[in-house]
């Protein structure tokens, strides 16, 4: 079972105004709404690549309901609980004002909510994946990471942390499979300014030795590298093409590197697919499909 966590999903809003004026009227030039939030875009670029998962997390309210309908019509299962007061956020992202966003509270979720969460990922079981990636809602305790990880600990299931700073440093212990945190936040966590690959190699072996086992460092322009748990360190600059959108990028690349990881059981092979991955979103208006992830592979692995 693989099966991805986003306690508080949205319905993210991506729109271009030209020629934006404060404190007037504005039309958009372009519109999208497509269902966001970390976990989401992981499961979605999982589905692409034909690897079968499901979306947990929380839901509230019509956006909810919407949320739900669009994963349903992208071929993405999800098993959110529902709760039933407030609503799910949504994300107002204006694509063509320097990435602005406005993004939405999301509703309150109980303690007795998050047992119900806990439950479902009771059933996990040794080689099972799980993917927790992105903020904690202020309504919900700030160890989470932790308390799921301390629950799982032992089971043999394979953990994936997509976090910043305590969120991530905190579940070290705990050994998860992969953290991918990228160069600021990695420097932020030491004190320092990490600026290009061979920087960011001894603060990754630091992370291991904290007790992750595969880091994988994103660096957007700069490229990426991982530092593996068997030794080996790859590095390799970003591939070459046309920034679209951002938006999912690094969440491609943990999806792009499990997907490769699943397949082989090969270092090197899920580090160029998560490059490939991560790359392809970026390049590309939506998540990357697989037909898009395969032709920068090409391109990451030539010569």
């Amino acid at each position: 079972m693989i099966c991805t966590v986003t306690f508080n999903p949205s319905l993210d809003y991506i729109v271009s105004v030209e020629d934006f004026k404060l404190g007037l009227t504005n039309r958009t030039s372009s519109e999208l709404m497509l269902p966001g939030g970390k976990g989401i875009n992981v499961s979605t670029v999982l589905m692409n690549l034909g690897i079968e998962n499901t979306a947990l997390g929380f839901m509230a309210g019509f956006v909810g309901d919407e949320i739900v309908r669009k994963l349903e019509e992208m071929g993405v299962r999800s098993d959110f609980i529902r709760i039933p007061e407030g609503v799910s956020r949504i994300n107002l992202k204006l694509k063509s004002i320097d990435g602005t966003e406005i993004n939405g509270m999301g509703p309150e979720i109980s303690a007795e909510k998050v047992q119900e969460l806990m439950k479902k990922l009771d059933t996990l079981k040794e080689g099972d994946v799980l993917f927790l990636a992105g903020s904690i809602p202020s309504s919900m305790p700030d160890d989470m990471y932790e308390k799921i990880m301390a629950r799982l600990d032992g089971k043999g299931v394979m953990i994936v942390v997509d976090a910043t700073r305590d969120l991530l440093v905190n579940v070290l212990k705990y050994h998860p499979f992969l953290v991918k945190p990228n160069n600021h936040e990695l420097g932020e966590i030491f004190g320092v300014e990490l600026k290009n690959r061979q920087d960011v190699i001894p603060y990754g072996k630091k992370l291991q030795e904290k007790g992750a086992r595969n880091v994988l460092i994103s660096m957007a322009g700069e490229g990426a590298v991982l530092v593996a748990e068997n030794g080996q360190v790859f590095e390799k600059p970003a591939p070459k093409g046309t920034l679209v959108n951002g938006v999912g990028a690094g969440d491609s690349m943990v999806a792009g590197f499990m997907a490769g990881w699943m397949e082989k059981q090969d270092h090197e092979y899920a580090f160029h697919m998560g490059i490939s991955a991560g790359s392809a979103s970026a390049f590309s208006e939506n998540l990357a499909t697989r037909e898009e992830v395969q032709a920068v592979y090409e391109q990451v692995t030539e010569g």
